[in-house]
């Protein structure tokens, strides 16, 4: 299951509504937990969980607990939103922060004003940046304090290691800007620094090249800064790379030799991920291009994905959109499981 933001940490505090909505779909196998923020800074969304206080960290023991007894693994997806942010959705005392003060064009949602333009973040100095390190590594600890199987870091969809990764949205002229090798280099120092601190076992990442969420826009040296991330990530020995495909929602598609050359170049486990269906799925697993395939808005409808896919059953026809980013159950965990046959009568 991919991780799939769904804005039910009230106080943003994983909750007994959001284990329950976990357990729900732990037939999954492996679940990859929505974003949650390393840092005060990174909560950029209405109403989206953190991993950097005490309290939430017993919150995400509680949807740990839920996934395990369902049967089920849990990677929590750090996430932080860096530019895409306003500062109504922040904590007190917390700062809109990116590679560079570029403001992102549209809207984003908060619950005090409604939808509201970005916010202009502040460029990050050199000590934000260390500081802003030693929050993902405390994150991840605390995840694995939560009993969770691993992290995956979110370098995708226009968030923080996303911006500092384009030329478009990093601007610097220091050591973290200009050629690919200064704009990896951030997104380099948080893997490994994740890694020594919990296990490169533990650690995967998350890329959607050429994705367009969060006003990001294609460079001409893309794929050349995905292949040098790919070569040093298998340097690195970190255990997954997922590959975000956003074309099935309009964006342009991964180019094929891209998806290639990902896969020469990183031994380890990739999963792609966008627009599979089971059949596709397979494909994509018999011939090669993928070890894993994850699913994500087929999972909102349809808590239990995979009995479906195995016993052919059909999928739930409809989801309700408005109900994506709400703060109840509703269009959460109300979806049924497929219900196969009738109780019989009794004989008497």
């Amino acid at each position: 299951m991919a991780p799939l933001t769904r804005c039910r940490a009230i106080g943003n505090i994983p909750n007994e509504l959001m284990a329950h909505y976990y357990e729900q779909r732990a037939g999954a196998g492996l679940i990859i937990a929505e974003g949650t923020s390393p840092s005060p800074n990174g909560l950029g969304y209405a109403r989206i969980p953190g991993l950097f206080s005490q309290e939430q960290l017993e919150g995400w023991k509680k949807v740990t607990f839920a996934v395990h007894r369902g049967g089920s693994e849990l990677f929590v997806q750090l996430m932080h939103t860096g530019r895409i942010s306003h500062t109504l959705n922040l904590p007190e005392g917390a700062t809109v922060v990116a590679p560079s003060a570029v403001l992102p064009a549209g809207q984003i949602w908060t619950d005090q004003q409604g939808l509201q333009g970005y916010s202009t973040p502040k460029a990050m100095t050199l000590e934000d940046i260390e500081t802003t390190k030693e929050e993902y590594v405390k994150a991840a600890q605390n995840a694995i304090s939560a009993s969770v199987e691993g992290i995956e870091l979110h370098a995708a969809n226009g968030y923080l290691l996303e911006q500092f990764l384009s030329p478009h949205t990093n601007i610097r002229t220091d050591r973290y800007g200009g050629s690919i090798q200064n704009r990896c280099r951030f997104v380099l120092e948080v893997v490994e620094a994740v890694a020594k601190a919990i296990g490169k076992e533990k650690v995967g990442i998350r890329f959607s090249p050429f994705g367009v969420a969060g006003d990001m826009k294609a460079y001409p040296e893309q794929e050349s800064t995905y292949e040098y991330l790919a070569k040093q990530l298998a340097l690195l020995d970190i255990v997954y790379i997922h590959i975000l495909d956003h074309s099935s929602t309009g964006a342009p598609a991964v180019p094929t030799d891209m998806l290639t050359s990902f896969r020469a170049l990183f031994p380890n486990t990739i999963i792609l991920c966008g627009g599979f269906n089971r059949i596709k799925a397979e494909e994509a697993l018999q011939d090669g291009r993928a070890n894993l395939i994850a699913f994500g808005r087929p999972y909102i409808n349809n808590p239990d994905l995979m009995v479906r896919y195995k016993n052919n059953w059909p999928q739930a026809s409809s989801q309700n959109e408005e109900t994506y980013y709400t703060s109840t159950e509703q269009g959460y965990t109300d979806y049924e499981p497929y219900d196969t046959i009738p109780s019989p009568l009794l004989e008497l």
